[in-house]
C-alpha cells in the first residue's frame, strides 16, 4: 500500500498539503470537506484537490510532503499548473544568490 500526497485550495485560497495512505484520495477530501479533522482546513472549507501525486513507497511521500510545506505559494502554484520551469526557477531563487567559494574565486 502506498500513499497520495496532495494540495488542496482552501475557501481563503490558502493552501493545505497533506497525504492519506491507500488506494483512494477521494473519501480523504469528503472528511476535509465535512470537517472531519479539527486542525487547519475545518475553518477554511470547503476545500478542492489540486493536486496530488501516489507514492508506491510510503517513505518517498512523506519526504515530498515535507518538502511541499516549505515551498513558497508562487511555486505551488506553478507546481499545480505543471510549470515545471518556473517551479526549477523557484528552486534556485529560494536560497538566495549563489554563493562564492574562495577557490572559484
Amino acid at each position: 500500500m502506498g500513499i497520495h500526497v496532495y494540495m488542496l485550495r482552501c475557501a481563503d485560497n490558502s493552501f493545505y498539503v497533506g497525504s492519506a495512505t491507500g488506494d483512494d484520495l477521494a473519501p480523504r477530501i469528503e472528511q476535509h470537506n465535512a470537517g472531519a479533522f479539527p486542525g487547519y482546513t475545518y475553518n477554511r472549507r470547503p476545500v478542492v484537490l489540486v493536486w496530488s501525486e501516489y507514492f508506491d513507497r510510503v517513505t518517498d511521500g512523506i519526504a515530498a510532503e515535507r518538502q511541499l510545506k516549505g515551498w513558497s505559494r508562487a511555486k505551488k502554484e506553478a507546481l499545480i499548473r505543471s510549470d515545471w520551469d518556473t517551479v526549477s526557477r523557484l528552486a534556485r531563487r529560494r536560497g538566495g544568490a549563489a554563493q562564492v567559494t574562495p577557490d572559484a574565486q
